[in-house]
């Protein structure tokens, strides 16, 4: 890792060195077979086949794993690399503690099929307690949380781990790698959906798993290997663009939620608000000290499914998605997906719109359903 600050990093992470003539970042490679040497086969080239190798995936890879601090290798989503990673490593008859709070798809992914095929699944809170790990194959966990964002001590949570035998997962989706470096801070593999804030333009989906070790890292790859989860080459190439703007993006994204949480912290109809960089919000203590920068998505409640629709129609610069770190700010009621939130649950993610605008935006769509 080199001393540069993040933007210089995320401008030129994973490009190739200049070259007279050719562009900062080549354009993506469209192939599935290619040509092998004759006498050398694939031995001759890494490009022999689309699904296991392709040179524009082979940058955005480069360019994540000098973020993470670590190898990476990309799937064609989060949850996909989440699912990936855990059928590689978990085998019938071990243990997997999950986050009791954490994304809903995964927790349903472990209960409807790790279970299934003899893995028995724990869940624990993200701010813990946590049970007793010896005996744990795997922990998982997602910090801050999605949706609640609560945050876990991660060497605290390491330390124990690697005294009980256990691998550490951290999915670091919400904080990117530029919020946070878990495998710095003890993890053994981080994963993330980087269909969100890393790539941020809501045009693509993708995943990618980071570890610094060869043997989780080959064993990951092959699973990818064998079940195809890759991204195609257009979005693995629009993925490395986005990258260049990750740091401004971010640091608009947290300005305006420092912004809305000021706000909302003082609406009366506004209940349960969670910001990790507020002071007053019980994952402070930890957050402040572990993250690099702070998210640029908070959540509240309004109390019902009907104040939360009234709030975003009454909204301009507020649209009613699902996803969150796009470059528009978004509101999601997370019951309406099954997600085990009150009703009236709203996560917000703030988009890259002037802070003035949005902040008198929202405040003027609380008065419309106040009244």
């Amino acid at each position: 890792m080199t001393d540069d600050h993040d933007g210089t990093r995320c401008v030129h992470a994973g490009l190739p060195e200049p070259a007279p003539g050719e562009p900062f970042l080549p354009g993506p490679v469209f192939a599935a077979p290619y040509h092998l040497d004759p006498w050398a086969g694939p031995a001759g080239t890494p490009n022999g086949y689309g699904r296991s190798d392709n040179p524009t995936r082979r940058r955005l890879e480069a360019a994540i794993g000098e973020l993470e601090g670590g190898d990476c290798r990309a799937f064609a989503s989060g949850q996909a690399a989440i699912t990936g990673l855990l059928l590689s490593v978990l085998r019938s008859g071990d243990t997997v503690l999950l986050p009791a709070d954490g994304y809903f798809p995964v927790r349903a992914f472990a209960t409807e099929t790790l279970a299934g095929i003899g893995v028995r699944v724990l869940f624990a809170p993200t701010a813990g307690p946590y049970p007793d790990l010896a005996g744990v194959r795997l922990v998982l966990v997602e910090t801050p949380a999605n949706p609640g964002l609560d945050v876990v001590d991660l060497p605290v949570l390491a330390a124990r781990a690697r005294a009980a035998g256990a691998l550490l997962v951290v999915d670091n989706t919400t904080a990117t790698p530029l919020g946070q470096r878990p495998l710095e801070l003890g993890a053994d593999l981080v994963v993330a959906s980087g269909t969100k804030a890393l790539t941020g333009h809501s045009d693509l989906l993708l995943g990618y798993v980071g570890t610094r070790s060869a043997e989780l890292l080959a064993a990951v790859t092959r699973w990818r290997d064998h079940t195809g989860a890759v991204p195609g080459a257009f979005d693995a190439w629009l993925a490395h663009r986005s990258l260049a703007t990750l740091d401004l993006r971010l640091a608009r994204q947290t300005a305006n939620a420092a912004a809305l949480a000021e706000l909302l912290a003082e609406q009366p109809g506004v209940t349960g608000l969670r910001w990790p960089g507020r002071p007053e919000d019980p994952a402070y203590p930890v957050a402040v000290a572990q993250l690099r920068r702070m998210p640029g998505v908070l959540s509240f409640d309004l109390g019902d499914a009907d104040r939360v629709a009234r709030f975003v129609a009454a909204a301009r610069l507020v649209a009613a998605a699902t996803s969150f770190g796009g470059l528009h700010t978004t509101a999601d009621r997370r019951a309406q997906w099954g997600d085990d939130t009150p009703p009236g649950f709203v996560r917000l993610s703030c988009g890259v719109e002037d802070t003035t605008d949005l902040v008198a935006d929202v405040a003027a769509a609380l008065r419309v359903v106040g009244g």
